[in-house]
């Protein structure tokens, strides 16, 4: 069997308290292949984006990783040096943040905020990155996309400033993407959109992509995998064909059940 590209081995984190630590994440383990689109699908506070942001050792205190190991391209990335690390944010793991307006600075233009995520790591001439800015935005289907890079996250519409985030997720070319609920703050259209433009950059620049959402609609569209988180536990993980048609755990078929046109068959999958 390859190696996996990132291997998550019984991870768990928890957040202290003044009297005792709470589990947020119980011994999580998965893995995503090369070129692989896996779901993380649950409700909100199941514990998705804890596990994103303890992959990338983002975790702000009180939270902490208490055990287990995330190997990515062979290296445990929980015993990483720092300045080591930095070097993988951004470059060999990037991140998609749930809300653009949140995760994009306000006072600098788009094309500054692409240009350094490229700069940051490698060497280039500023008129070099702002180059390769343009064409991050022309990849992602902004128009005019020179003119825009002068723009303020402001002056975009919210499908824009989700493709900005984008632009700069890709912007090193990094093997592996993190999409933290990419769609959540767009309406239903723009949502296609992006959904779309993701999966033609997934296969244009052969990323690997953890998707996380709460909607198994998008995870049955875009993803060759998943995993069903509930309460911090990993309760169902299998090919998204087979966990729609006959999913095991009733969590998983109650998530099933509330996707809009979905009826549930006798065996408990959707017909």
């Amino acid at each position: 069997m390859p190696v996996p590209l990132l291997d998550v081995q019984h991870l768990t984190v928890v957040f202290d308290g003044v009297r005792s630590a709470a589990a947020a994440v119980n011994d999580l383990s998965f893995n995503i292949a090369a070129g692989e689109t896996l779901g993380l699908v649950g409700e909100s506070g199941s514990g998705k984006s804890v596990t994103a942001f303890s992959i990338l050792r983002l975790l702000q205190p009180p939270g902490r990783v208490a055990s287990g190991r995330v190997l990515f391209e062979g290296r445990d990335l929980l015993s990483l040096p720092e300045q080591e690390m930095r070097q993988v944010r951004g470059a060999r793991i990037s991140l998609i943040f749930q809300e653009p307006m949140t995760a994009l600075n306000p006072v600098m233009r788009v094309g500054d905020q692409i240009a350094e995520a490229i700069t940051v790591h490698e060497r280039v001439a500023r008129a070099q990155a702002w180059d390769r800015a343009a064409e991050l935005l022309d990849a992602v289907h902004i128009p005019d996309a020179r003119r825009r890079l002068r723009d303020y996250p402001h002056q975009l519409s919210g499908g824009m400033r989700q493709r900005v985030m984008i632009a700069i997720a890709l912007a090193c070319h990094p093997p592996l993407v993190i999409a933290d609920e990419p769609t959540t703050a767009l309406d239903v259209t723009i949502q296609a959109q992006v959904l779309d433009l993701l999966r033609e950059l997934r296969a244009r620049y052969d990323l690997a992509l953890l998707l996380i959402t709460h909607d198994f609609g998008v995870i049955a569209e875009m993803a060759d995998r998943v995993a069903v988180m509930h309460n911090g536990w990993l309760v169902e993980e299998g090919p998204v064909r087979q966990i729609l048609r006959a999913p095991a755990h009733d969590y998983t078929q109650r998530l099933l059940a509330a996707v809009p046109g979905t009826r549930m068959s006798g065996n408990g999958g959707p017909s």
